[in-house]
């Protein structure tokens, strides 16, 4: 191609371009030139647009998914925290495993079943309070009643709801990533995936930005709106996935699922990992606070206008914006020096998120103080997210076996799996303890907390230390940055009597 690129320019440089041998030369260079550009198969695109229909759906529920379990459905704070964290924890831990079905039954097929079964859950949480209106929700309007629902069973039926979701969302995390593998070349490999992972944002995005107006316009019932527009959004994508979707190759990739339980065994047993995955958990833990602690938290304490589903995008935010500089800064850093700068800077992101209760009443830039800390909290989070991520996909997959480094790194997300489990649980407590539901308060404080929030004055003293929560997690990011400064220590002189 390169000896013909030559040729072809020589010879349009003899012949002027007017000329009939001119044109036939040009009009080859300029297929020459297309033929370079990368091309994608319309798989590749369709999988791209029903990733960004997904991620608007689960991102615009997710974020206010506490809410919902506890202002539309009466969980109490550590209820909803518990269900939102199995939730969370079910969707990092099963991708590998709906994987490896899905490769068995073809991706088509998969993501079919994926966008059927986000449907199918999504309208019930749409449905679910209307069907339960009659076990004691009387209305879920700006003002909330219950009679009889927080004693009642009914509210429990979130959990079928729930499984579907869950098994739906972890067909899309594998299938999706695993189309773009398969409908790309060596050579466009690069390009598919930073299309997949602005599609990614551009879904996140959007989907955190509509829950504000909804709650704006609608209240409490725009909680339960939400999720009608997420169903609308993976209706659509079935639909598309349907008529759209056809892929020359259908041949299944990857491993059974005894092999997958085998590789997990096997990464269990090495030391070095788990040490890795329960130190980064503690990361995670506190970026996880972001769905956990901090919608309930902002609203309690700088009232409804509050925006915390737009504060939420803050976080990918800073790290479009931060993270090309910092691998470049880090470049020539080893993946555990990267990773030791980024977790010690999340102690003063949650650090940074308690300080806004402390700072008084007055507004700091047209927000409550409250709100405004909390943005600065989330950047830093973000900020850190660029330092530690994608090294610790990079460390991960060097420990493996070679030639199972594919594999491995299916498990690398064990940490957000163990996130979600111990930070959302950890969070209803929390909440429960210093930052309690205002319907929860004695008739006497809830009219004090009430007329707090209409006049902007102080509190009631159930509210003096909700910030106290935030410092729990600066210890536990401290400990974990601490600990991975040890594990470097520790790791380095093994190697170097391996050696």
């Amino acid at each position: 191609c390169r000896t013909l690129r030559g040729d072809c320019d020589r010879a349009c440089v003899k012949r002027p371009a007017g000329s009939l041998a001119g044109r036939r030369f040009a009009s080859i260079r300029r297929s020459m030139s297309e033929s370079s550009k990368p091309k994608f198969t319309r798989a590749f695109w369709t999988a791209n647009a029903v990733e960004l229909l997904e991620r608007a759906a689960w991102y615009g529920v997710f974020v206010a998914l506490t809410l919902y379990l506890s202002r539309i459905l009466a969980f109490t704070d550590i209820e909803a925290a518990t269900v939102a964290g199995v939730f969370s924890a079910g969707l990092y831990f099963l991708p590998t495993f709906s994987g490896a079905y899905a490769d068995k039954i073809g991706f088509r097929n998969a993501l079919l079943v994926a966008f059927g079964l986000l449907t199918i859950g999504y309208g019930s949480m749409w449905l679910l309070p209307t069907m339960l209106e009659g076990a004691g929700l009387v209305e879920y309007g700006k003002e909330v009643t219950f009679m009889g629902l927080k004693e009642s069973w009914h509210k429990w039926l979130f959990v079928p709801v729930m499984l579907c979701v869950m098994v739906g969302g972890s067909f899309i995390k594998s299938v999706i990533t695993g189309t773009v593998a398969r409908e790309t070349t060596v050579e466009t490999r690069a390009k598919g995936y930073s299309i997949f992972y602005a599609m990614v944002n551009v879904g996140a995005f959007s989907g955190k930005t509509i829950v504000k107006p909804l709650r704006e316009s609608m209240g409490n019932e725009g909680l339960v709106v939400l999720n009608l527009f997420a169903a609308g959004m993976t209706a659509l994508a079935f639909v598309l996935v349907l008529l759209l979707y056809k892929s020359e190759r259908t041949e299944g990739e990857g491993k059974s699922i005894g092999e997958i339980v085998t590789a997990l065994k096997a990464v269990l047993k090495q030391a070095r990992l788990v040490v890795l995955i329960l130190i980064i958990t503690g990361f995670w833990m506190v970026q996880h606070q972001m769905y956990a602690t901090m919608p309930k938290y902002v609203l309690r304490m700088a009232g409804e206008g509050a925006s915390p589903s737009w504060y939420a995008n803050v976080n990918p935010a800073t790290v479009v914006l931060t993270v090309s500089a910092v691998t470049a800064l880090m470049a020539k850093r080893s993946a555990l020096f990267s990773m030791t700068i980024g977790m010690f800077i999340m102690p003063v992101s949650a650090m940074m998120m308690a300080a806004g209760n402390l700072l008084g009443l007055e507004p700091i830039m047209g927000m409550h103080p409250v709100a405004f800390m909390m943005v600065v909290g989330i950047a830093f989070q973000g900020f850190a997210e660029s330092f530690i991520s994608p090294r610790f996909l990079e460390y991960f997959s060097l420990q493996a076996p070679e030639g199972e480094e594919g594999l491995y790194l299916g498990f690398s997300h064990l940490h957000s799996f163990l996130a979600s489990l111990l930070g959302f649980i950890f969070s209803g407590f929390l909440l429960d303890s210093f930052c309690p539901n205002p319907q929860e308060l004695p008739p006497d404080q809830l009219e004090l907390y009430k007329t707090a929030m209409e006049t902007g004055g102080a509190l009631p003293e159930a509210y003096a230390h909700a910030h106290y929560i935030w410092y729990f997690f600066v210890g536990i990011s401290a400990l974990s940055a601490v600990s991975l400064v040890i594990y470097g220590k520790v790791v380095s002189s093994i190697d170097a009597k391996s050696s």
